[in-house]
């Protein structure tokens, strides 16, 4: 169809193999868009079978053995007629329901083509994946989970399996698009089924949609897509699983109803994300646009961008029966009728829970970094320093390009599924980075440094006016989060060795079991900030080691763990990465101990702690305004309620924080003391 990328990764013998990539897009910039649209479109589906209308659909739904036990129930618990929580339940269905038209999907089709060769240079896919997914489809019922960066996803998605002839998939979106009135239906027609963001204690609700999935599965109608993050991610880090709807999915092949069940991750690389700065704006508290179709014809101006390209990785299937063979026993679930709704047991919990975390993990692994994400890692740190050492800010261009081809190796050596062009000088990729991502970086006196003397207003659509100190700041953070955004993107290749990199900076000694225990406070500490898989500690810990080791930069005997003289400048790196995380981190601590009130909510807690860390900044007692990021506060706060130092207490109109201060400030000092001064921040490089 078209030509082939070829990626000098794959000259590697030291890392797996990945598939090639074939260019969507080339073959459509020279063919008409009008004739793809309106192509003979034949999938082949789940054993043959042929897909189901919305109203059979429905009327299979509401006449479930298992949707009649729980209206009973709701019935009696309430005092309602059956025939009225019928009536609601098939309003629900009403509400939430796909309606596929083959006609809308053609518009779709011929539209999204002419956007998508406006935007992006090229989107590449892995063809090899296709052909894996086509054969997965025909065997057993398919789930696809994509990675969740940006609203383009489910477009992109349904694009890519129209075009290579693939089952189109019923995907679970927000409710919030269901305000798009225009597009909102016409998503539904395109294969969207709409649900809550939250169901609260809704007994009717959850049996309905989770009937509703069932039945899809169950009958092969159509692949399932949602994200398994949930939401998108609004720093590009991969987000906790979130597991409702895959213990929805596995569900029937517990029970026995399905043979087994075919969970596709899918990882989508972006390599400028068109929300960027929105991105950035909503982490600083500026809230997100509600969607709606006049907001989408006032983003047409996006259409005059250039956003570099996509990459598509379709991974292996991975069967629900191999990964439970061994850890689930289906006896269980014979001992009660299949129609009766069961908690499920902390086996499966935990089953489905670790299941979640390794597809996500995948995902990861299969995510194409780009040039720039390492550009982007090297400027900021530069940015950093040079703030804290009073030093002149950026980095010549030879400068930026020698170090951005050691990291390019170093990255390579831990496994980074990374496009660097092969033929092409390495400064004339970095040259290609900043030209596409140029308004994040400017050139000041031959020194490549960050835009943040000219950062976005954090309110773009304002009129201009004199400038305060905090907006000064928080227009300056606009630009360091979402250079951040890109850092992040290679955060789960460098995490691991950069954990070791900081428990050896935090431990006392080079004794590998005193190492071992900070490596593991941290991970622990971090395990809401990162994906890190529950009971895989010593894993880690020896994964770190063995990187750190191959590339010569750690000696590691039965008893210690040495830095050798050439791995100060990786470590130094390394450790640097994760700094933003661990000032974060010591800053909420720090704000609970001083300043959090007896009646703190999760609500208020967000604009007051934000309020600290601004004053914090703005007296220069903090050196990372990547702080200022709510993703990493909620987090933080997280880890804490986790780990017993803050408890949620019901209080009469809503809950409360009970901070625990000795506890919180344990926590604080073993993250590294005292919140560090300019000159503490210096002395700790």
């Amino acid at each position: 169809m078209a030509s082939k990328s070829v990626y000098s990764l794959h000259r590697n013998p030291m890392l797996k193999k990945r598939d090639d990539f074939e260019d969507l897009l080339e073959e459509r910039r020279s063919s008409s868009d009008l004739r793809y649209a309106l192509r003979c479109y034949t999938p082949v589906l789940y054993k043959g079978v042929t897909p189901s209308k919305a109203s059979m659909l429905k009327s299979m739904v509401l006449q479930s053995d298992q949707l009649h036990f729980v209206m009973k129930q709701v019935s009696t618990e309430t005092g309602k007629a059956v025939d009225d929580i019928q009536e609601e339940a098939s309003a629900i269905l009403e509400e939430m329901g796909h309606r596929l038209q083959l006609s809308t999907v053609r518009f779709f089709a011929y539209t999204l083509t002419k956007v998508f060769k406006t935007l992006f240079r090229s989107i590449c896919v892995n063809e090899e994946g296709i052909q894996r997914l086509q054969q997965a489809i025909q065997e057993h019922p398919v789930v696809l989970l994509p990675s969740h960066r940006s609203y383009m996803d489910f477009l992109l998605m349904s694009y890519i399996l129209y075009t290579y002839d693939l089952a189109l998939p019923v995907i679970a979106a927000g409710m919030d698009f269901m305000g798009m009135k225009v597009v909102g239906e016409m998503l539904r027609m395109s294969g969207a089924f709409f649900i809550r963001r939250s169901f609260g204690g809704d007994k009717l609700y959850w049996a309905v949609f989770s009937e509703y999935v069932k039945t899809i599965l169950k009958n092969g109608f159509a692949p399932i897509e949602f994200f398994l993050e949930g939401t998108r991610s609004r720093t590009a880090k991969s987000l906790t699983p979130k597991l409702g709807l895959l213990n929805i999915v596995m569900d029937p092949f517990f029970k026995g109803e399905v043979f087994d069940v075919n969970l596709v991750p899918v990882s989508i690389s972006y390599e400028r994300i068109l929300e960027e700065s929105l991105y950035a704006r909503e982490l600083l508290g500026v809230p997100k646009p509600k969607e709606s179709t006049s907001g989408l014809f006032k983003a047409r101006k996006v259409l005059s961008e250039d956003y570099g390209s996509i990459h598509i990785y379709f991974g292996q299937p991975v069967s629900v029966r191999s990964l439970s063979h061994g850890k689930i026993d289906r006896c269980q679930f014979n001992l009660i009728p299949r129609h009766i709704p069961k908690k499920p047991t902390e086996e499966i919990q935990g089953f489905v829970n670790d299941s979640a975390y390794r597809l996500v993990r995948a995902q990861e692994e299969n995510m194409v970094l780009k040039p720039w994400v390492l550009l982007a890692s090297l400027l900021l740190q530069n940015h950093h320093q040079s703030q804290a050492f009073g030093q002149r800010p950026g980095l010549t261009r030879d400068e930026l390009t020698q170090q951005a081809a050691w990291l390019r190796d170093l990255s390579r050596q831990y496994g980074a599924f990374l496009h660097w062009p092969d033929h092409t000088s390495p400064s004339e990729v970095v040259s290609s980075s900043l030209s596409l991502h140029r308004g994040l970086v400017k050139m000041s006196e031959g020194r490549v440094q960050l835009a943040v003397e000219q950062g976005g207003q954090v309110n773009p659509g304002e009129p201009r006016t004199a400038v305060t100190p905090e907006e000064e700041l928080l227009n300056r953070a606009v630009v360091i989060l979402s250079c951040a955004s890109y850092r992040n993107q290679a955060l789960h290749v460098f995490l691991r060795p950069a954990l070791l990199a900081s428990a050896l900076h935090a431990a006392s000694s080079n004794h590998k079991q005193e190492v071992f225990n900070s490596f593991s406070f941290l991970r622990n500490m971090f395990s809401n900030e990162f994906i890190l898989c529950p009971g895989a500690t010593v894993q880690d810990f020896e994964e770190a080691c063995f990187l750190l080791m191959k590339t010569g930069e750690l000696q590691v005997t039965e008893h210690e763990v040495l830095v050798t003289e050439r791995g100060q400048r990786t470590l130094e790196f390394l450790t640097n990465m994760l700094d933003p995380f661990l000032q974060g981190y010591q800053v909420v601590c720090r704000f609970l101990c001083e300043e959090a009130s007896a009646a703190l909510t999760e609500k208020q807690f967000i604009s007051d702690v934000r309020k600290f860390i601004i004053k914090h900044l703005l007296a220069g007692r903090l050196r990372y305004s990547e702080v200022l990021s709510s993703d990493l506060q909620k987090n933080a706060l997280a880890a804490l309620l986790r780990l017993g130092a803050v408890q949620k207490m019901k209080g009469v109109q809503q809950e409360t924080l009970k901070v625990n201060k000795v506890m919180v400030n344990s926590l604080e000092d073993t993250l590294g003391g005292k919140l560090p001064t300019q000159k503490a921040a210096v002395a700790r490089l």
